[in-house]
């Protein structure tokens, strides 16, 4: 990147009506290929409105035409930050100043917006702007629905059998094309150990996992794919997991795939193809995840600080360049705060990264021990980014609730003091496509457009004005359905269900995992009884805001004691208010739209969806509210209560399922026995349980086993 301030000159003359639309364009020689994107986008945006644009190199300008002249120049004194841009007109003269190249090219796409949307060259402008997030980045998981055969979790070859996507040119250049029309500038890759895919080692030639074509596919592709991004000035980031080795390393030396303990060959494999790695593609930077296999904090240590860094520092004394390439720690299965106090002294450009509310989307404002994580990474000294991850209380369904996401922007940046956003999709484990039941599938960046505009327009901003963005969303939802009208009760459905899953999982799900998959409910025991159930835990828990769970609420009830918080009922109530406003919300909206009907009925299915699952939830909280009763009353009373919530729930439960009958084609991304509640995701390794229409006769079984226990208690026999 260019260190010096920048700035664009536009110059725009005065054309009589009369005469043919006609400019030239000035670029210099030397313009980097990020900074010529932005150009070419105002080139675009100009032949749209059927101006004919030249650009003379040597020759001297034609001055009875209109010029835009485009100049790179030191601007000492710019008051911009990083990525930073100024447009202002003078006299008739359109100027860009940016502190970088990157703040060139934001600052090209805005007067390329402005072109477009104005239908003429803009008149006046006085735009200064810049991002509040250092880093704004989405992730792809190199990863897969379901474990391969023979293999452990997070073990996936890149070949075009697994990720056909990953060989499409032109997937990647829609990808990033959206990413940079959003001023995203990271892009993060997850894999468990992707150097056997992409990198050759002279010492372990074995070790490679892929045959040799696909291994030239594999470099041809990644350096595609990081030349592209760079253009559009955006990061790319490898990800991978500790300690594992290739599937051929470990069939050769008789070991395991993954490891807890380091080796003195494990080490000497990993050091190396880390170096390998950085040699061949210098300007991708490395998220490290010293957990899942390794969880000892003093290996976790010594791994980083005597195995990845050296790694990243062997190849960079070999280039012979004074630069640390990046590297990001990841704060999970592992202490984050004392692997960074052993490792600043070694290796300075190192970055932080902790999960927002675990694994689902929870709550706008994180409390407690997550909070506390986020602090301390914050207060070291490197750049803190904040991982939207899973969201395993969302999926299947589309998310655009863009209040609720821009309080999580101001949260990250307020409370935690992230200066950087790392967004998972909706859908993560079936990357590209989403679980619409829809032939051919739908894409999840195209499907879920309104989840990833939201977290990148406040991920640049989050201090926006709430009724100026009203009006920004209702519009934009406007040009999707065709109606100005459509759009605001489209969003107002959407602020409104986009509240019910954080909600509901906050006060009552077993974990904020992903171990969870929300929209496939809970059982009446998971209810009453949370404790026996794996991963139960109440660490997450802290980050709720203050509130009582059923089993305390019940007690106190008992007892007369007073209530704290965001008691069980108040959250269902809450949730039945805000699900049925969103039902009718989505209703008023239907005879408004004019186009994209298809995508809209699917949207109006996804709120019902919501309403039924919200439903549902609530009757059997009260079902368990009225069994944990029983257990102070001994009252037959609060069983046949129950009994009638119990078969409430049920009925809910079977809308769902046929709402969801012939839309989805599954409610969860994870395929696997990591699965567990509801139900397991998985038997003998075949998936189960992944659709409603599969769990559905459990919880009929579950009603029909509750009415025996109550029918003996009657005659009595035994409790429930």
């Amino acid at each position: 990147m260019n260190d010096k301030n920048l700035f664009l000159f536009i110059l725009l003359w005065a054309i009589p009506v009369f005469a043919q639309s006609s400019v030239q364009i000035m670029v210099p020689s030397d313009t980097s290929p990020r900074v010529q994107f932005g150009v070419d986008h105002v080139i675009s945006a100009l032949k749209e409105l059927n101006f004919n644009v030249s650009l003379p190199t040597d020759n001297p300008l034609v001055t009875n035409r209109p010029v835009i002249h485009i100049q790179l120049k030191d601007t000492d004194g710019l008051e911009l930050g990083q990525e930073g841009y100024h447009i202002y007109t003078a006299g008739r003269s359109i100027l860009i100043e940016g502190k970088d190249d990157s703040g060139i090219l934001y600052g090209c796409l805005e007067v390329a917006d402005r072109i477009k949307t104005g239908g003429k060259l803009p008149d006046t402008l006085d735009i200064k702007d810049q991002p509040s997030m250092v880093l704004r980045g989405t992730v792809i998981g190199m990863q897969k629905t379901e474990i391969l055969a023979g293999r452990d979790m997070y073990e996936y070859p890149y070949t075009p059998e697994l990720f056909p996507f990953f060989y499409e040119k032109s997937f990647w250049r829609d990808y990033l094309d959206m990413m940079v029309i959003h001023r995203l500038n990271t892009l993060y890759l997850w894999n468990g150990h992707p150097f056997a895919s992409l990198v050759k080692l002279e010492d372990y030639p074995y070790a490679i996992e892929v045959s040799d074509e696909v291994f030239a596919k594999n470099v041809e592709m990644f350096d595609f794919i990081t030349t592209e991004a760079d253009k559009r000035g955006i990061w790319v980031i490898q990800m991978f997991y500790n300690i594992f080795v290739s599937q051929p390393f470990a069939e050769r030396h008789n070991i395991a795939t993954q490891h807890r303990v380091a080796t003195p060959l494990v080490s000497d494999y990993n050091r190396k193809s880390i170096a390998a790695f950085v040699e061949n593609y210098p300007n991708v930077g490395l998220l490290v995840c010293l957990g899942e296999a390794l969880r000892d904090l003093d290996h976790q240590i010594d791994w980083f600080t005597n195995v990845i860094i050296p790694g990243v520092q062997d190849r960079v004394q070999r280039l012979g360049k004074d630069i640390e390439p990046p590297i990001v720690l990841r704060a999970h299965a592992t202490d984050p705060k004392a692997v960074m106090e052993a490792s600043l002294p070694l290796y300075k450009n190192l970055y932080t990264m902790a999960k927002y509310n675990g694994e689902s989307l929870t709550t706008s404002q994180p409390r407690g021990t997550w909070r506390q994580i986020h602090l301390d990474m914050s207060r070291l000294g490197s750049q803190h980014i904040v991982n939207v991850h899973i969201l395993a209380n969302l999926e299947p369904f589309r998310y655009g609730a863009q209040h609720f996401i821009q309080q999580c922007v101001q949260a990250m940046k307020e409370r935690l003091g992230a200066q950087g956003l790392h967004l998972y999709p909706l859908f993560y484990w079936d990357w590209p496509y989403s679980p619409d039941k829809v032939e051919p599938r739908l894409l999840q960046y195209e499907r879920d457009w309104m989840w990833f505009e939201s977290w990148a327009r406040y991920a640049w901003d989050p201090y926006r004005n709430e009724e100026t963005e009203r009006d920004f969303w209702i519009q934009r939802l406007a040009r999707e359905f065709g109606n100005k009208q459509a759009g605001k009760q489209i969003l107002d459905a959407l602020n409104q269900a986009g509240k019910c899953a954080p909600i509901l999982l906050r006060r009552f799900g077993i974990t904020e995992g992903n171990r969870q998959t929300f929209s496939l409910g809970m059982t009446l025991d998971q209810l009453v009884n949370p404790a026996p159930y794996k991963p139960y835990k109440e660490l997450w828990l802290s980050q709720a805001p203050p509130g009582e769970r059923l089993q305390e609420y019940v007690e106190k009830e008992w007892n007369n004691q007073p209530h704290n918080g965001e008691t069980p009922p108040v959250t269902i109530r809450t949730a039945d208010s805000l699900s049925l406003a969103a039902v009718n919300s989505i209703r008023q909206a239907e005879r408004f739209v004019s186009q994209n009907k298809a995508e809209f009925l699917r949207l109006k299915n996804d709120i019902l969806c919501i309403r039924s699952l919200s439903l549902s939830y609530a009757a059997k909280v009260r079902a368990a509210m009225s069994v944990l009763r029983y257990e102070y009353s001994n009252e037959l009373s609060d069983l046949r209560t129950a009994e009638e919530h119990l078969a409430e729930s049920l009925d809910h439960f079977r809308e769902l399922a046929q709402l969801t009958r012939d839309s989805y084609v599954m409610a969860q991304s994870l395929l696997t026995y990591h699965r567990r509640i509801p139900f397991p995701g998985a038997e003998d390794g075949v998936p189960v349980n992944f659709h409603w229409t599969q769990v559905l006769p459990n919880y009929e079984k579950e009603f029909t086993d509750f009415q025996g226990r109550v029918k003996r208690i009657k005659a009595g026999n035994k409790s429930p």
